[in-house]
């Protein structure tokens, strides 16, 4: 299976067009001015994720409404209830749940979110244990995208053990905040290199 990978904190026009040249599956965006214009200009079949911190649904779809992004990756824990009236208030956008990889509650939160949400974000922070985020990706009924301590060094090694439906960057394709053209092609082509390694393991 190709990994899909996810850039996230896209900031102009110019860093998605950065980004999906480089191949990236899919631009991660913050709540501004700037996410409308991105969302809106993102050629098919790259998606959008609007990245967003409220709390509850109504909020979540106001944040929407502004934006018209094809997924909404909820940062914060929002009970399920939350999660459902979001379902059906903008059925149309895709929902990703963030879990974090450290809190003790993670397993519990991926089976109460499944039924509201297409995927989940795994973020492991600073951690780098992959057996426990391998054990995370299999605990969930829904596909995972893995984020936290990934560059061209521990790609291959992540990807082995957890065997993720896809991947987040950020910091590790910028520099000084600006997305880094050469950072950015060094870990898309170890995404690649993996994807085939793993492969041809079989």
């Amino acid at each position: 299976m190709r990994t899909r990978t996810k850039i996230c904190c896209i900031a102009s026009i110019d860093e998605a067009q950065l980004a999906i040249a480089a191949g990236a599956d899919a631009l991660g965006l913050l709540p501004g001015a700037q996410a409308a214009a991105i969302a809106a200009w993102a050629p098919p079949p790259v998606s959008t994720f609007l990245m967003t911190a409220e709390r509850t649904a109504a909020l979540i779809a106001e944040q929407i409404a502004t934006v018209y992004p094809t997924t909404i990756q909820i940062n914060e824990p929002l009970p399920s209830s939350e999660l459902a009236g979001l379902a059906r208030t903008a059925p149309q956008v895709r929902r990703v749940q963030v879990v974090h990889a450290e809190h003790a509650d993670a397993i519990a939160r991926l089976a109460a979110c499944a039924p509201h949400v297409q995927a989940f974000l795994l973020d492991m922070g600073t951690l780098q244990d992959w057996p426990l985020a391998a054990r995370l990706v299999r605990a969930s009924s829904r596909p995972v995208f893995l984020a936290g301590g990934l560059d061209d060094r521990t790609l291959i090694g992540a990807l082995r053990q957890v065997r993720p439906y896809g991947i987040e960057l950020c910091s590790r394709v910028r520099t000084d905040g600006q997305l880094d053209v050469l950072k950015l092609a060094m870990l898309m082509a170890a995404v690649r290199e993996a994807d085939a390694a793993l492969y041809a393991e079989g």
